[in-house]
């Protein structure tokens, strides 16, 4: 057996192998930093939210007179009773036609129409007329009554179609008028036919025959000899075509048929639907008015009554905007939700998406809003509504959309609402139309800023983010970019939504591949050279595309004009940073236009997409040899300290690393080393450890010069740390 001290021995690694401590020797750091050029990172632009809910932040580029607004007055006489009842056709004018009647007919061979009866029970005409105008809906719909099959004694005589109906005289039906066929021929040519109606049916009368009336023949009408009618038939059919063998006959069943479906929602509405009416224009309670108007939402939906092809949709439509007086915003929402199942149109539509909207303005109705589930009725408004019809309908219908998005409660129930697809398909309208009419119209501006900052409240998610990619929503966005470049609201909505996607290494690799997208930024970014918010999110999305990417470095290198563009930026900002230093230390003379902090943000930005360009083999020494880039980070170098601008600092000097790596003739970077290596002194002797590590790889980039190496010679008595220096010294010079 081994004795203690012999198992401690056999513990023991050889002298031979090196110790392998958990911490890396200075000299282990700066070998391996030497080796690989870096990426830089920075934290994504902040963007503080709004207090107040508005169509148009405070931060808008729109004035006032310029923009719809966001505060209005909004009462029951706001809605127009007209929009009641659906349009079922244009009304036109009627005809004058008037042909004479045929001379002295006889009764026995050519009878005309019969004569009135007397009048039946005033509750049947009732039923009867109800039943015709249903009858003309469904017609004028293309919801014809089924064919009727005649005895075959009969189908030999009559033949009826659905264009044509023969009474007495053999009658032509053109156009909805009833003409004989003596006098038809004689007018047609110097009286063009016209049909007009009413929305319903009315009875025939002898003389109305031929003033090109539409009213139904006698031989619909209830009562009469159908028999001795039908046996003097012809068939006549619509248009140029008098002869189709394609025929629909209108019997007494059918008739009775639509009578009974009538009667069946005549009784539905008086037992269930106007007990509740009465009842709101009666109750005074808040809560039981709301309760009732639960009550008949779902009475409605039960009965197949909601939509615009109620019979009543006028009588409920009425009492509901009366309701609208009354100013509850929990009782308004009730009633929006009902009036937008009803399918309002026009200024309705508008009136009710501005109710809405109205409510969604205070984040206290969140929760009112989230228990009646009104998110579902607004997205149903961009899914079915039609867009050119109503802009301004769609316009605050999203913006209640937007506000409801700055949620987080709502996320996940908008997305599974296919918010995102259905976005996604009003940007795509507006990109074809604004393609076809060649120019951008205002209002579809308004629009796009509400449904873009409602995308960048939705890409939060990584669902949403993942439905993002699957439509291809990436190049749509960069279009609207494209197309309404003059837009700054519009540009800076869709580049925060870009810089929270960029973020994210799938979304980052999809826009990268998108090629058209660089020369996008580089236009938006001359446009708005001096605009903080839109070109600070611009460069930290081109950051993030050329942070891992060689190809998005390559792309955006051989753009027109792109170094020189972010080297214009760089000094653009560079000068606002130094006025604005130069005001805070009280020099009144230079007008500083925004924060200080602001124009610091933008050049962090810069010099992290500068670093990552300079890792390409082919950028980096182009970039080292241009004394203009040289010169910005240089002097950012002079005037920032460490301990006021700690991340601004680190990103100049470590795109100062970058460029030296590359020991080029002409580098700026190696005929200014001495300087430099002055500069790099001050993190030496700060107590920032990034910022050390940051300056010791440049020295060991450096140090292969022996004026460097000298240089770090003289200066190692002033070192903070000397054991950086001796190290970078002694492994990257060539002799000491």
């Amino acid at each position: 057996m081994l004795s203690p001290n012999d198992k401690k021995l056999e513990k023991l690694d050889p002298f031979y192998r090196p110790s392998m401590s958990k911490q890396k020797t200075s000299a282990e750091i700066i070998s391996e930093a030497r080796n690989a050029l870096r990426a830089v990172g920075t934290q994504r632009p902040f963007t503080p939210r709004e207090n107040q809910r508005k169509l148009f932040g405070p931060a808008s580029s729109r004035t006032p007179e310029n923009r719809p607004p966001s505060s209005f007055s909004l009462h029951a006489s706001s809605f127009e009773s007209s929009d009641s009842r659906p349009i079922s056709g244009a009304r036109l004018s009627p005809l004058e036609l008037k042909p004479k009647a045929p001379a002295s007919p006889s009764m026995e061979e050519e009878p005309c129409l019969a004569f009135p009866k007397p009048p039946v029970d005033p509750a049947k005409i009732r039923r009867i007329s109800s039943a015709r105008a249903r009858l003309f809906r469904a017609a004028s719909q293309g919801a014809l009554l089924p064919d009727r099959t005649l005895p075959p004694a009969e189908s030999k005589k009559t033949v009826e179609s659905k264009e044509t109906v023969v009474m007495g005289d053999p009658m032509v039906k053109i156009n909805g008028i009833y003409l004989t066929d003596s006098n038809a021929v004689g007018h047609l040519k110097s009286h063009p036919l016209q049909l007009t109606y009413d929305g319903g049916f009315s009875e025939i009368k002898e003389q109305e025959m031929f003033k090109g009336t539409t009213s139904l023949p006698s031989h619909l009408r209830s009562g009469g000899d159908h028999g001795k009618r039908r046996s003097r038939a012809s068939l006549c059919s619509h248009g140029s075509d008098l002869s189709g063998p394609h025929t629909r006959a209108v019997s007494k069943a059918d008739v009775q048929e639509k009578e009974t479906e009538i009667e069946v929602d005549e009784v539905f509405w008086n037992t269930r639907i106007a007990p509740i009416l009465h009842q709101l224009e009666k109750e005074e309670n808040i809560e039981t008015i709301c309760a009732a108007c639960t009550q008949l939402h779902h009475a409605l939906e039960e009965g197949n009554m909601l939509g615009n092809k109620f019979k009543r949709r006028s009588v409920l439509l009425k009492t509901l905007y009366k309701l609208v007086d009354i100013g509850s915003d929990l009782l308004s929402l009730k009633l929006a939700k009902i009036i937008l199942a009803l399918k309002v149109s026009r200024k309705n539509l508008l009136n009710v998406c501005k109710l809405i909207f109205k409510i969604s303005r205070s984040e206290k109705n969140d929760s009112l809003i989230e228990n009646d589930s009104i998110l579902e009725s607004l997205l149903g408004v961009l899914r079915s509504e039609d867009l050119q019809t109503n802009p301004e309908a769609f316009l605050y219908c999203m913006g209640a959309i937007k506000f409801i998005s700055g949620n987080p409660r709502f996320l996940d129930e908008m997305i599974s609402k296919d918010a995102v697809e259905i976005l996604m398909n009003l940007i795509k309208q507006i990109n074809e139309n604004t393609k076809k009419c060649g120019t951008c119209l205002p209002n579809s501006g308004h629009l796009l800023v509400q449904i873009t900052a409602t995308l960048r409240n939705l890409v939060d998610s990584p669902l949403a983010r993942s439905k993002v990619l699957s439509l291809s929503a990436l190049p749509q966005l960069c279009t609207v970019m494209g197309q309404y470049v003059a837009d700054k609201d519009v540009c800076t909505n869709i580049a925060r939504i870009f810089s929270k996607l960029t973020s994210y290494h799938d979304c980052c690799v999809a826009l990268a591949n998108y090629s058209r997208c660089y020369a996008l930024f580089l236009k938006l970014i001359n446009k708005y050279q001096q605009k903080q918010d839109l070109v600070v999110r611009l460069v930290f999305i081109l950051g993030n595309l050329t942070a891992k990417n060689n190809q998005a470095r390559e792309q955006l290198s051989k753009e027109k004009g792109s170094i020189p563009t972010l080297l214009s930026l760089f000094h653009t900002f560079y000068q606002l940073d130094q006025c604005a230093e130069k005001r805070a230390a009280g020099a009144e003379q230079c007008q500083a236009p925004r924060p200080r902090a602001q124009a610091e943000d933008v050049l962090i930005k810069l010099t992290r997409v500068l670093a990552n360009l300079a890792i390409h083999p082919g950028i980096g020494p182009a970039l080292a040899a241009n004394p203009r880039a040289v010169g910005l980070l240089l002097a950012t170098l002079e005037h920032k300290s460490i301990e006021d601008c700690e991340e601004l600092v680190i990103n100049t000097t470590a795109t100062i690393n970058n460029l030296s790596y590359y020991q080029v003739k002409k580098s700026v970077i190696q005929d200014k080393k001495l300087y430099i290596a002055e500069l790099l002194i001050k993190l030496l002797v700060s107590n920032n450890m990034d910022g050390i590590l940051e300056a010791v790889r440049v020295f060991g980039n450096l140090s292969q010069h022996h004026d460097i190496c000298d240089f770090i010679v003289q200066k190692n008595g002033t070192a903070g740390n000397p054991e950086l220096y001796w190290s970078a010294c002694f492994l990257y010079a060539p002799s000491t």
